[in-house]
């Protein structure tokens, strides 16, 4: 009976990493997400170096990634988590002031995209939708 206890343990909550080097773009998505019962927020990170350190570290079911970031930008970091972690799925978060950017999303390795001025609702919305796309592993 005390391993059906072990069993019981809340898995319906989504497992998100929010990655940004801005300091307050980080802290405001953490309080929007944290406010959510059905979310769980595993990690913030700076830069694509830590993301994918803290990806191998909690498993994140979802990552929210901006894509213009110092040391190792976005776009490096979710091919290289999606090649050991193709499980988890991967919101690319931008403002998108530069043409090329939008040409980076079209062959980036992400699932979704969404713009920094995007409504909190909407984005958070969006990261329970992509939990309903991974694969249960």
């Amino acid at each position: 009976m005390a391993e059906l206890g072990m069993l019981t343990c809340d898995q319906s909550k989504v497992r998100v990493l929010v990655v940004d080097d801005h300091e307050l773009t980080r802290f405001s998505l953490s309080l929007a997400l944290r406010s959510q019962r059905d979310i769980e927020l595993v990690g913030l990170a700076s830069n694509g170096m830590e993301a994918i350190a803290l990806a191998k570290q909690h498993h994140p079911d979802v990552i929210i990634l901006d894509l213009q970031m110092p040391v190792l930008d976005g776009l490096t970091a979710s091919t290289q988590i999606k090649t050991t972690h193709p499980e988890i799925q991967i919101l690319a978060y931008s403002s998108l002031d530069d043409p090329q950017t939008e040409v980076m999303v079209q062959t980036a390795n992400v699932d979704a995209f969404c713009t920094k001025d995007t409504a909190t609702h909407d984005l958070i919305s969006l990261v329970r939708q992509l939990s309903h796309q991974a694969p249960n592993i």
